[in-house]
């Protein structure tokens, strides 16, 4: 129980409005601590806090010592004087303005959006000082407010010249030498299955017949022969952990050179890979499993698209009516059409025994993608729905992911495994309270009855107005999946075994994953447990940073494409109820924006975090978290990537 004047170490996070609350595992609520004794705490530092009073609502304090910095660069817009300059930071968690004098804004200029490294803060300066480290470029300009995006997460978006010479001295093809020292696959059908904007190919899949045997081959580019450890490629990977995946672009965890070259999977080009191969039943189940390096040639590169009309027009036995220009093979042989149709036609519809089969929580997501003219700017949002084409992908890559992961548990050594903790029980506990108020229950009582039970509520919200609100909130109640060589399995899909093998190209862990294989399979010693855990630690981390780079990529975007649209009415759901309003989304567009307490008209309202929904004070109105509302919109902060609304009553 803690008591006033006791002093708490924690990370601080901060508000929009200044404010702060420290975080600390230990404690049952979170100390709020109001903008004026922030002092010089800054967002996720590590700080002491002295409570200074406790209340009904939760502990209350103030920052007496910034014990670690989280960070001291900054990314925002510079704002020159004729006597100094401050730099406003991009992030609206970054509540100060930085102090830069004349003398330290280098070459910048006044509205150009640069990098300030913090140098010092002292007890006489309302403001810390700083430098300007990096000039980014104009405001407003697509690149610069990536390159912006990049910055602020530490993200590197090019690589450094003795890295592109290392890779451009690997040959684009290999040698037959070294495709004789493996199992040569190069006749048997293969081909690939990607969005229609990839260019670095993973995986590969090939079918066969043997002995009357479905045979599936899943062939994964070999990024370990040519990325080395100890070389500067190597590090390199390490360091980046994995590919960004950005609105308008890819920051590859490899050069160009290798992740669109080397190892892409390209059609008509021997490949060396590392494969899974497995004889299946009519039902997809495994009878013969191989793991080992091979050489390919991809005989046909397909979209989703081409492979979704093959399967949608597949008739029976019979054979294919099939539009070879939409399948994406006019101009290929009839014999080769007739065995890529076929061979889609058969593992899709293994495919779909296996998904049955697996115990998996299944979300009915959907894709936001933009539609971006020649200087990046949106002009219209995409709704992409996962087809039968992507889960045909999706259950081969589990199908290897998992057997792999097997294979060397079952060997006993040193593990990359990924792994999903169970559900959190008080934030079980939350969503079921909350959605016996839709007239939706859920089974919380033991392990094997919760997975079955979310499956069945996340099918009985399908297609109803409710359906991402509840997806969402199904979502939160997870634990994140991460990097260990502890194997407490992976709830969420279900299996005992679960790791990253088939995405190397912009995974590193799928590269450790591989070199622990191939030691085993040249019985070799494995490296040891103690080297693998930091390393886990650390890329299950970059991991985080990427998905967060990546949501800000699209948050700009929705900035962007909203900013024209001040003062447009439009409908939308409330999809978070949080300290200072609701945040909703607009059901037209799918943009997030935030309704202030302050913008709701009619009443005087108040949050229940607890219920998820604001009350008004005088009338008892409520709403709350899944209710339609309308809504205008009213500023868009593109630099913040805010958008701000106002509830109307129509």
């Amino acid at each position: 129980m803690i008591k006033e004047g006791d002093i708490l170490e924690g990370k601080l996070s901060m508000v929009m409005n200044g404010s702060a609350y420290l975080m600390n595992d230990e404690l049952e609520k979170d100390v709020y601590i109001s903008r004026k004794r922030v002092n010089k705490g800054l967002h996720m530092d590590v700080v002491k806090v002295e409570i200074t009073k406790i209340k009904d609502s939760g502990p209350e304090g103030k920052v007496i010592e910034v014990l670690e910095r989280f960070k001291t660069t900054f990314v925002g817009t510079l704002d020159v004087s004729e006597k100094y300059a401050f730099l406003i930071a991009d992030s609206n968690k970054m509540t100060k303005d930085i102090f830069v004098p004349l003398d330290s804004i280098g070459l910048a200029k006044n509205g150009q959006k640069v990098v300030v490294e913090m140098t010092e803060w002292d007890d006489e300066h309302k403001n810390p000082r700083g430098v300007v480290v990096d000039v980014l470029g104009e405001v407003g300009d697509n690149d610069t407010e990536i390159h912006s995006i990049l910055h602020e997460y530490g993200l590197p978006y090019k690589f450094e010249d003795n890295i592109e010479d290392e890779a451009n001295e690997i040959p684009l093809l290999p040698d037959e030498e070294e495709i004789a020292k493996r199992k040569d696959m190069r006749n048997v059908l293969t081909f690939t299955i990607d969005p229609d904007t990839a260019k670095d190919f993973d995986d590969a899949l090939s079918v066969e017949w043997i002995e009357g045997k479905l045979t599936v081959g899943i062939h994964i580019a070999d990024v370990s022969h040519y990325v080395k450890p100890k070389t500067n490629l190597d590090d390199e990977a390490y360091n980046r952990g994995t590919s960004v995946y950005l609105v308008d672009r890819v920051v590859p965890m490899l050069p160009e050179r290798l992740s669109n070259g080397v190892c892409s999977l390209r059609p008509h080009e021997d490949k060396l890979t590392y494969s899974a191969i497995f004889t299946l039943d009519k039902d997809g189940k495994v009878e013969k499993e191989w793991f080992g390096r091979t050489a390919i040639n991809s005989d046909h590169r397909f979209t989703y698209e081409e492979a979704q009309h093959i399967i949608e027009n597949s008739m029976g036995d019979t054979p294919f009516q099939i539009d070879t220009d939409k399948a994406g093979m006019n101009g290929v042989d009839e014999v080769l059409v007739n065995s890529l149709s076929n061979a889609i036609k058969q593992i899709d519809k293994v495919a779909k025994k296996m998904r049955k089969k697996r115990g998996s929580l299944e979300f009915n997501g959907q894709e936001l993608k933009f539609k971006l003219d020649e200087n990046g700017k949106p002009t219209d949002v995409i709704f992409k729905i996962q087809k039968d084409a992507n889960k045909l992908i999706e259950e081969y890559m589990l199908l290897a992911n998992r057997r792999v992961t097997k294979f060397l548990n079952m060997k006993k050594v040193p593990m990359v495994n990924r792994v999903h903790d169970e559900p959190d029980p008080d934030k079980l506990s939350s969503l079921k309270d909350f959605i016996l108020q839709l007239g939706y229950d859920i089974k919380i009582n033991s392990v094997e009855e919760i997975k079955s039970s979310l499956n069945q509520l996340l099918k009985d919200v399908k297609g109803t107005s409710e359906e991402n609100i509840i997806n969402n909130l199904v979502v939160r109640t997870m634990r994140k999946a991460e990097y260990s060589t502890e194997n407490i399995g992976h709830y969420g899909l279900g299996f005992e075994d679960y790791g990253h093998f088939t995405s190397p190209i912009r995974r590193y862990p799928d590269v450790m994953l591989h070199r622990i294989l191939t030691k085993v399979l040249e019985n070799k010693e494995p490296q040891k447990e103690t080297k693998l855990i930091p390393k886990c630690q650390y890329l299950s981390k970059k991991e985080i940073v990427a998905q967060k780079a990546s949501r800000d990529s699209i948050k700009y975007k929705q900035c962007e494409f909203m900013e024209d649209k001040i003062g447009k009415v439009y409908k939308a759901v409330v999809v978070s109820v949080v300290k200072y309003g609701l945040f909703v989304e607009i059901k037209e567009t799918n943009c997030e924006g935030l309704i202030r307490l302050s913008d709701i008209d009619g009443d005087t309202f108040v949050v229940d975090e607890t219920n998820h929904c604001v009350k008004g004070f005088n009338t008892g109105e409520i709403i709350r978290l899944g209710d339609d509302v309308n809504i205008v919109v009213k500023s868009v902060d593109i630099e913040k990537k805010n958008i701000d609304l106002t509830l109307i009553r129509l």
